[in-house]
């Protein structure tokens, strides 16, 4: 079954009371049983609800995997990974690493005694390097956000396999119809499903994917012991988001390759960061394994500073100034005092992120619109 078939179709069936071809939003929080010990498959919504488990199901099967578990945020589901370790274990991480992401790392779990090691993945050489006895757990966002720098994920894998570390894979930005980590060698994969996933802007909610039986049965432990699930009205919403999925992403890469040709030859726009741009450093990684580059694009204003991105941004029309990404609708920010505020300034700025970074998450509107606006902006 190709992708846009699963994406619709995937364990999702019609209701067998009504013949509702939309899964039913099972709003309960328990089920009647009829006696001890004796129910349906479901006790109690914390631990399964039937919407739920409708959509991990979907999003397991559009990964090629055999498990799935939804999370109420994209940080609750790293949460979750997260618990799996024990003081004294190393994390090796991307070191462009999301704000949200480096924050949950740095200042809430290293204070249990887990360690982090921020490394460039663009060589894979760095990630065995770091590789010690302590190491549990390697940490792959890719492409990278804000600077959609690639990680060459099968290396990466192979390069640590004989270490025993789980390989983790941070594939927002991809989305499965654009890459599937799993068949290059990760063990679980990890989606902001507020994101391209759900596509329209209104859900907030994560996922994890694996096809290892032992880590899928300990990601359903702590989803029911820590009780970060999602509601089944947000899991519905999500199931009818992804039936578009393919059409939108394609439009997405579209326009999104567009827009980064057009600020690629503007005058004051200094360095255009898009995976799909033969100029990007990490587009012969992409074109292996990826089949497409996505909706994001990121540049840096010649006049590098905060004041100079702020007044970009506050002149677009079409692109709204908003945190998030994904939506159908094109969206700005400034990482440096937005989305990766939380990273150190010296940190930020090893890792790419100038004062005067822009990003843009292309939506899918009229692509004349959005670079008329831009260059109304950058004029």
């Amino acid at each position: 079954m190709k992708f846009g078939t699963k994406a619709i179709h995937a364990a999702v069936k019609p209701d067998p009371s009504t013949g509702a071809i939309m899964t039913p939003i099972f709003q309960t929080s328990t089920y009647v049983q009829e006696e001890v010990g004796k129910n349906k498959g479901y006790e109690y919504s914390r631990t399964q609800n039937p919407t739920r488990a409708a959509l991990e199901s979907n999003l397991a099967a559009l990964e090629n995997a055999e498990y799935g578990a939804c999370f109420a945020s994209g940080l609750a589901a790293i949460d979750c990974l997260l618990k799996m370790l024990n003081p004294g274990d190393e994390v090796i991480s991307t070191n462009d690493l999301y704000g949200g992401t480096y924050r949950l790392f740095n200042t809430i779990f290293a204070k249990y005694g887990i360690i982090f090691h921020h490394v460039a993945m663009d060589d894979p050489a760095n990630v065995a390097a770091a590789v010690n006895d302590n190491t549990k757990m390697i940490w792959i966002e890719t492409p990278t956000n804000p600077t959609l720098s690639l990680v060459d994920i099968e290396s990466v894998a192979e390069a640590v396999k004989d270490s025993g570390a789980m390989v983790v894979v941070d594939s927002t930005f991809s989305t499965p119809y654009l890459q599937t980590p799993l068949d290059l060698g990760a063990h679980v994969v990890m989606h902001s499903v507020t994101k391209y996933l759900g596509g329209h802007s209104d859900v907030v909610m994560g996922a994890l994917v694996t096809n290892d039986k032992e880590t899928a049965s300990a990601i359903y432990r702590i989803q029911n012991s820590s009780g970060a699930v999602p509601g089944p009205q947000d899991c519905f919403l999500v199931l009818r988001g992804v039936k578009t999925l393919h059409l939108r992403m394609q439009r997405h890469c579209e326009n999104a390759l567009e827009v980064a040709k057009y600020l690629s030859s503007h005058p004051v726009v200094d360095t255009v960061y898009y995976p799909g741009l033969e100029s990007h450093p990490g587009h012969t990684i992409a074109v292996k394994q990826m089949s497409g580059f996505s909706g994001m694009v990121s540049f840096t204003l010649k006049n590098d500073a905060v004041k100079a991105a702020h007044d970009t941004m506050a002149r677009c029309k079409i692109f709204s100034l908003a945190e998030s990404l994904g939506g159908v609708e094109s969206l700005i920010g400034h990482p440096a005092t937005m989305t990766h505020a939380a990273i150190p300034r010296d940190i930020r700025m090893q890792s790419g992120i100038a004062d005067s970074l822009i990003r843009l998450s292309v939506g899918v509107e009229d692509i004349d619109d959005l670079i008329a606006d831009l260059e109304q902006a950058l004029n």
